[in-house]
């Protein structure tokens, strides 16, 4: 037995309410079931109001699987938990009193739950081990406005996570919207193998330093790689000198201390080398400083597209690295290059910035932007596709699909789902 599943059943009420009675055989009666508290501390249902034998009471309701769960919790030492007036158990193993060692009435839910909605809740997760995800054979099932009102909801909820970061680099920068831009979108430019270390590298030096460069594509390019790490420091190629020379320069003058970064090479295509994609962030950087403007007007996959036009150095247009020179090629930001930063980085950095205004009528937007960007492709969305028996139709869908496997699914949220909400209810 699963607590969520006694949640649900408490919050929707899908027992017999007509005949409930304590452990102590007391009549029970709900006259408010209270609401759902979804943070991390405190009982799980408050401003509750029962009756037991005809004595109304007004205070929290604390769900368990078991009675001696409260002891294993140690709610008799939080204070937080002296205003329970009502144990929901689904087995009563032990008589339980609160802070101040008062029994606490008790409801031992098992023996009064709906049993079609109980039937439908082991069904859901029958054989769970065996199924990609709980609800596989269903999947197909459910209807366009449910499916795309519910992915329209996780979808912001990813939106909310991704920007969870946004709002720490505004405390960290006072707020200074341009720097988190370029911190934001370093680190998404260093996609999975390398964002966190494009992150540090970008946190590593005062902004304003960018802003007083900007026009100058060498001299932001030796900022961001020699605080890299990864200038060399001895080379026969006439460009590498005169980035040595500049970082050396830049260095003394605002007391930089550069990073020593364990950039990943490994397993990467030549084109997301870490180098290749700092001097392509060093050339952007050299358009404009003033990124947060420049990226709040962005308002369609051609504008995106217009601002990640770039043209690297020519020396990293014959070199993938310092060491070795190579054939030939443009190094341009490819189009799937620019979706991955509309996805990860602009849309998120919108969301945040759109709610730090209080703009509430941005989602549209959003909306209008993220539809825009065709459908990612990887082994999560194509196993869902086979489910849905048709393809996803936009980076929506897809972003929400990837957010739903990873925090809903996996972690087997069926009752926090509203399409397992759906299956249970029948």
């Amino acid at each position: 037995m699963n607590e969520d599943f006694l949640h649900y059943v408490w919050q929707y009420q899908k027992l017999d309410t007509l005949h409930l009675q304590t452990t102590d055989g007391e009549k029970l009666h709900v006259i408010q079931k209270g609401y759902h508290n979804k943070s991390e501390s405190g009982p799980d249902f408050k401003e509750a109001i029962i009756e037991i034998n005809g004595q109304k009471w007004a205070g929290q309701i604390e769900i368990h699987i078991k009675s001696s769960d409260w002891y294993a919790h140690k709610h008799e030492t939080d204070s937080n938990y002296n205003n329970v007036i009502l144990h929901i158990v689904w087995e009563h193993d032990l008589e339980v009193f609160d802070f101040n060692q008062n029994p606490i009435s008790t409801l031992v839910i098992s023996d009064f739950v709906n049993a079609e909605a109980l039937k439908n809740y082991k069904l859901l997760l029958s054989q769970n081990d065996k199924k990609w995800i709980n609800c596989a054979q269903d999947f197909h099932t459910f209807s366009k406005f449910t499916f795309d009102h519910w992915l329209e909801r996780i979808y912001i909820e990813r939106l909310e996570e991704k920007s969870q970061l946004v709002q720490d680099l505004l405390v960290k920068t006072k707020n200074h919207w341009d720097a988190v831009c370029f911190q934001f979108l370093a680190k998404n430019f260093g996609l999975n193998s390398n964002g966190n270390q494009f992150l540090n590298i970008a946190q590593s030096f005062d902004f304003k330093i960018i802003q007083k460069l900007q026009g100058n594509q060498s001299q932001i390019e030796a900022l961001i790689i020699g605080q890299s790490g990864l200038l060399p420091e001895d080379s026969h190629e006439i460009y590498v000198k005169q980035l040595q020379k500049e970082y050396q320069f830049l260095k003394v003058k605002y007391d930089l201390k550069p990073r020593q970064e364990a950039l990943e090479f490994f397993r990467l295509r030549p084109s997301n080398f870490p180098s290749i994609r700092l001097a392509q962030l060093a050339a952007l950087l050299s358009k404009s400083s003033h990124l947060c403007e420049t990226l709040m007007h962005i308002d369609s996959q051609k504008s995106a597209r217009d601002f990640f036009k770039v043209e690297v150095s020519d020396f990293w247009k014959t070199h993938y690295t310092f060491q070795k020179e190579s054939k030939k090629s443009p190094k341009k930001l490819s189009h799937s290059f620019v979706d991955l930063m509309m996805i990860n980085a602009i849309i998120p950095l919108k969301f945040a910035y759109y709610q730090h205004l209080g703009q509430l009528e941005f989602e549209e937007h959003i909306f209008k932007l993220i539809n825009s960007i065709k459908p990612e492709q990887n082994s999560i969305i194509q196993k869902f596709e086979k489910l849905r028996r048709h393809q996803m139709n936009s980076a929506l869908e897809t972003q929400a699909l990837i957010h739903l496997k990873k925090n809903y699914c996996d972690l087997n949220r069926c009752l926090s789902c509203n399409f397992g909400l759906k299956l249970v209810r029948g």
